[in-house]
């Protein structure tokens, strides 16, 4: 049984510079999809990624405090293995230098 994407609903209609629709493809070229297809998945990672940062969170001043006073102390190796391993995801371009090394 194969699984279909939902059909999409409405239209986004965008006007663009001819050097801009250019690379567009040829990103989209790179990565095996369409232009449509690679400017959807773009725009919604770049609209959840805003939408992220303007996240808020609560906390009592107690809770508050035990997250700033784990914030400033120094990484465990633990912590620092894994930070290292999250940006070797993120960042494949040397010489990055993680700031707490």
């Amino acid at each position: 049984m194969s699984r279909h994407a939902p059909t999409a609903e409405v239209n986004i209609h965008l006007r663009a510079r001819t050097q801009d629709r250019t690379l567009i493809d040829q990103a989209a070229g790179l990565v095996g999809t369409n232009r449509s297809q690679f400017m959807m998945a773009s725009a919604l990672k770049e609209a959840k990624n805003v939408l992220l940062d303007q996240s808020t969170l609560y906390a009592d001043a107690k809770t508050f405090q035990k997250i700033m006073d784990w914030m400033d102390t120094a990484a465990t190796p633990t912590e620092a293995a894994g930070m290292r391993h999250l940006l070797q995801c993120i960042c494949s371009s040397p010489p990055f230098r993680p700031a707490w090394e």
